[in-house]
């Protein structure tokens, strides 16, 4: 498989400018939810930045524990060059670096910047061994006849994952040093930063700085604490020339296995793996190597498959067994593994990259956390044990399990589960937790408790619920017929008529409500909710297509038309569908400014990258499988990729031309689905892209 890149252009300063380089970012993950992110400019502008952010066991979740690097690069006496840097109060922010990067790029999707002084070609690179807390960070002079000297000045703030940079650590942090081996710690349960550095001549110079101050400019903007003061314990030195590479290695594994791998081992060990994937989707896709887009999704798909390092007792069961545990993180930078977006995305992710097993780990594990017939809304971060409040994940299983079964074909799996699958209707038949219950009225399923936003549209302002949906959602049932369907087939496989016919009434029932409630004729597209508190809502919202785009689609075939139409002329863009059309009184342009008014547009407009996909198996449907024509709906997504999270797809976007991507700047759903059609619409599209 032969190695791709995406190039920023360069010189990145003439062709974007500065300020474009502030808000590009990067994205190094570790098969563990830790990672290490920034800009491509090395400016630290979210409290999320860091060089290592740790997947450390519960009760700690994930842990900021390298926060910055500031570079320094002493070509000769009196010229220094520093590369990044910290917006601070009462110091300019001097964007120094960018005047000698040369050119940024993804490298099987790891980053890689080039700085040129004079006739000297600097190349950086950053990765994370697979599993482990550390992070590797290398610099090789590839051109020129003489050394620098290179200061590397590590500065840390230990906190959890998302609390404010204001935080204050109870304790002050401690170095010790014995020979080669640098630790910091906070004198605390927290386990050290570790460093390392391989090079020639390489030593610490201790000072024990506090730098005060830091601006986080994005979290100000978004209207969080943006001020915090991060401990330095020196700076690390060493001269370099060509041919002698240095690395700085920070971890939190033990001194063996950090002493394990080399810096080129390290290198080339990732490189292999990455290689790997690609070699294992290729076999479902036989023209992968020409087709740059995909392999660069296939790579990002990866970042969001994890171990859960956080649940140790997961890990320890699925072992006793014989198994592995893996979920899925839900978007970088802040999100946890979320049981709706690990269903929906599981198809892209992983069976459509050729990771069948991890698909079955991930639904095993899902299934190992049912209770009263609900499976986790999501795991918060440092927890063992999940919340359920949500009236679609569960549904959703039905159909990540049925993409499983059609593509897999691991029966021993269905065997399993089966009975849960029962179970689970069963718990939805007779009522079940947060008011989640089929209507016996008219088979249609019911949910909402108050102060609980129950739905994937489940934005939520200290006491108001955004989009509180209370009553009979179009697309839970759309997700209820679908799941009915399946599980009478899955029964009747294995012999179960008299289970199999109860399943089946269900269905009918549901699928004859259905069509007799939820069609609004003056507007040609279904209602949202039928039976809410204010009675019908004939918003015209993205949901409804899911009463099409299933294997079973609950609305009547002669509709399907229109729907599609309504959808395609009122919400879709160039990067997904609107989460509410423009012409209702509700509607936000924009997604911006702070939490409240953030959420106020979050499912009120806003473009939600991941709809794309049962958009496009809807069109499909109701266009004659016209894949040529459907394959224009995802080309909006190929220059986002040179956008925002390098590489990457990002959750939402305005609802509004230029379409600025907000919220997680890396999404798993929107990477899944994007990935998931461009594989399906591939048949009549092989040219390279």
């Amino acid at each position: 498989m032969s190695q791709f890149n995406r190039r920023i252009p360069c010189p990145a300063k003439q062709s974007l400018g500065p300020e474009a380089l502030l808000t590009r970012e990067w994205l190094v993950t570790n098969g563990l939810g830790g990672y290490a992110s920034s800009t491509i400019s090395g400016v630290i502008t979210r409290g999320y930045h860091g060089y290592l952010v740790a997947a450390l066991p519960a009760p700690f979740g994930r842990t900021m524990m390298l926060n910055d690097l500031v570079e320094e690069i002493e070509l000769d006496k009196g010229t220094v060059v520093q590369l990044g840097g910290q917006e601070r109060v009462g110091v300019p922010l001097h964007l120094q670096g960018i005047d000698y990067l040369s050119e940024f790029r993804l490298e099987v999707g790891l980053p890689v910047w080039h700085y040129e002084f004079g006739n000297i070609l600097l190349e950086k690179r950053v990765l994370m061994p697979h599993g482990q807390n550390s992070v590797y960070v290398r610099y090789e002079i590839l051109e020129g006849d003489r050394s620098i000297l290179l200061r590397l000045r590590p500065s840390v703030q230990f906190r959890p994952h998302g609390a404010p940079v204001s935080f204050l650590v109870e304790s002050s942090y401690v170095l010790s040093v014995v020979e080669d081996r640098y630790e910091v710690a906070a004198g605390n349960d927290l386990p050290p930063v570790r460093f390392l550095l391989y090079g020639p001549s390489a030593a610490l110079t201790v000072d024990r700085v506090r730098i005060q101050e830091v601006i986080y400019r994005l979290e100000e903007n978004r209207g969080y604490p943006a001020r915090g003061d991060l401990w330095s314990p020196g700076y690390f030195h060493s001269e370099i020339s060509k041919g002698t590479p240095l690395t700085l290695v920070a971890s939190t594994e033990p001194w063996d296995a950090i002493r394990a791998l080399t810096s080129q081992e390290a290198l080339d060990a990732e490189y292999q793996r990455r290689h790997h994937l690609l070699l294992e989707a290729k076999s479902l896709v036989p023209n992968l190597a020409e087709d740059k887009t995909l392999k660069e999704l296939v790579v990002a798909a990866d970042q969001f498959i994890i171990t859960p390092a956080g649940r140790i007792e997961d890990v320890t069961r699925a072992h006793a067994a014989g198994d592995e545990v893996r979920t899925v993180i839900a978007g970088y930078h802040w999100f946890t593994e979320w049981g709706r977006d690990s269903m929906i995305s599981m198809e892209g992710l992983t069976m459509k990259t050729g990771r069948w097993d991890e698909a079955a780990w991930i639904l095993r594990t899902f299934a190992y956390y049912i209770r009263d017939g609900l499976i986790p809304n999501l795991f918060p971060e440092g927890h063992r044990q999940g919340l359920y409040h949500t009236a679609d994940a569960t549904l959703w299983f039905f159909h990540a399990l049925n993409r499983y079964l059609e593509t897999s074909q691991d029966s021993s799996l269905l065997q399993v589960l089966l009975p849960k699958l029962v179970d689970i209707v069963e718990h939805h038949v007779h009522g079940t937790r947060f008011g989640i219950a089929m209507d016996p009225k008219d088979g249609l399923l019911i949910q909402g408790q108050e102060d609980y936003q129950l739905t994937w549209m489940d934005a939520k302002v200290e006491d108001w619920v955004v989009t509180p949906r209370r009553g009979k959602a179009v697309e839970i049932n759309a997700l209820w017929y679908n799941a009915l369907r399946l599980l009478e087939s899955w029964l009747k496989e294995r012999g179960k008529e008299k289970a199999a016919a109860r399943v089946a009434g269900y269905a009918e029932e549901a699928r004859s409500s259905f069509n007799r409630r939820f069609w609004y004729e003056p507007g040609n597209h279904l209602y949202d909710v039928v039976d809410g508190p204010g009675g019908d809502d004939p918003a015209c919202r993205p949901n409804q297509i899911f009463a099409i785009s299933l294997k079973h689609p609950v609305l009547d075939h002669t509709r399907w038309k229109p729907v599609v139409e309504v959808v395609q002329q009122k919400l879709l863009t160039p990067v997904g569908l609107r989460s509410l059309s423009p012409d209702h009184k509700d509607y936000k342009a924009k997604y911006d400014g702070d939490l409240r008014s953030r959420d106020a547009a979050y499912h009120q407009g806003t473009v939600w990258a991941w709809l794309i996909g049962p958009f496009v198996d809807a069109w499909l449907k109701v266009h004659d499988d016209n894949r040529r024509e459907a394959r224009r709906f995802l080309e909006g997504f190929v220059p986002h990729l040179n956008d925002a999270c390098v590489g990457s797809i990002a959750e939402i976007f305005d609802a509004e031309a230029p379409y600025t991507a907000r919220g997680c700047v890396a999404q798993a759903w929107s990477v899944a689905e994007v990935l998931r059609c461009w594989v399906k619409t591939a048949d009549s599209c092989s040219a390279p892209h």
